[in-house]
């Protein structure tokens, strides 16, 4: 069997990347990560792929004269790895359609809430102030609509009356760590289909 590759797009501290990386060092995942990008250049995310010499770059938006320019190379970038899939750790850019297109079915995410409910940003925040009872996190296939593909896997998370940003935050987060590598463990191992907008588990 040929080894499963991943490319891993990054902004920040990238704790998902590294939840990733010690499933594959535990033999929890049989993958290999191809190449992580940041585009952000002091993200902590690239020191941790570069102390496990994973190859790694920092692809700076600002560097092309227009996003169709900087995600065409990103493109590029992530073809010349013969990557099977694309995770998206903390990655804090829009992708638009051409890139999605590309890799149509090929793109996974992590967020911190349990959506439908609160896509986009300040998640935490907004579920505090809503006086959501649950929260948790979901990791889904990425499409154009952001925050909105079909949802591979959630796992809940209550809300306590003492809880603040950080420490629900904290609690999702250690949550997001087991969720993501195992959708990225179903999807290895075929066990996930496409219906319409339901992910179907089970070969």
């Amino acid at each position: 069997m040929a080894q499963f590759t991943l490319a891993v797009l990054v902004s920040g501290r990238g704790s998902n990347l590294q939840a990733i990386i010690d499933s594959i060092e535990k033999n929890d995942l049989p993958a290999e990560i191809g190449l992580v990008i940041s585009n952000v250049k002091d993200a902590y995310a690239l020191e941790r792929a570069h102390k496990q010499d994973i190859e790694n770059v920092f692809m700076d938006p600002k560097s092309y004269p227009d996003r169709n320019s900087y995600e065409q190379a990103l493109v590029e970038r992530i073809q010349s790895k013969s990557v099977n899939l694309i995770c998206l750790a903390g990655f804090m850019r829009v992708l638009g359609k051409h890139f999605i297109e590309t890799f149509s079915g090929r793109i996974i995410n992590i967020h911190p809430s349990l959506l439908p409910a609160f896509p986009g940003l300040n998640v935490q925040k907004r579920a505090l102030e809503h006086g959501a009872r649950f929260s948790g996190c979901t990791v889904h296939y990425v499409n154009e609509e952001v925050d909105g593909g079909p949802i591979i896997l959630q796992t809940v998370v209550p809300i306590y009356d003492d809880d603040d940003e950080a420490s629900l935050s904290e609690r999702i987060l250690e949550q997001e760590h087991i969720a993501y590598p195992e959708a990225i463990r179903l999807i290895i191992e075929g066990q996930l289909t496409l219906s319409g907008r339901r992910v179907l588990h089970g070969k």
